[in-house]
């Protein structure tokens, strides 16, 4: 029985992860370039670089700070103030990282759900 070492598994996790926003980047710039073509080329690429990475996916619409009294007090129907206002953008988070920020846009071929345009996607700074 081998063992695996969590901190190599780890730092093959991250740079797959770098790999996958800089293929997320690109992707992004070409739509900008191209306005209104289809982006799905950039991926169909290079499609074995990001599809085999599960991740964490959270969408971060804000956040707020309260005393655990009060948090104790909320009950259906409550409502928590948040840091930011409507039309802000929202934090696009892969396993506990920001990568993106985006707006909230409502999904037109399903009008009860709402989804995230992606507007930015956060530089990586590789450290030494």
């Amino acid at each position: 029985m081998s063992k695996t070492n969590p901190e190599a598994d780890l730092e093959a996790s991250d740079d797959q992860l770098n790999r996958a926003i800089e293929e997320l980047r690109g992707v992004l710039q070409e739509e900008e370039q191209r306005a209104g073509a289809p982006a799905r080329e950039a991926t169909a690429t290079n499609p074995g670089v990001i599809l085999n990475i599960p991740v964490d996916v959270q969408i971060v619409l804000g956040s707020a700070e309260m005393q655990v009294s009060d948090l104790m007090a909320l009950q259906k129907g409550s409502t928590v103030a948040l840091n930011r206002r409507i039309g802000e953008p929202v934090d696009v988070v892969v396993n506990g990282r920001r990568i993106a920020r985006g707006e909230i846009t409502v999904l037109e071929n399903d009008p009860s759900r709402f989804g995230i345009r992606l507007t930015e996607i956060v530089t990586t700074k590789k450290g030494g």
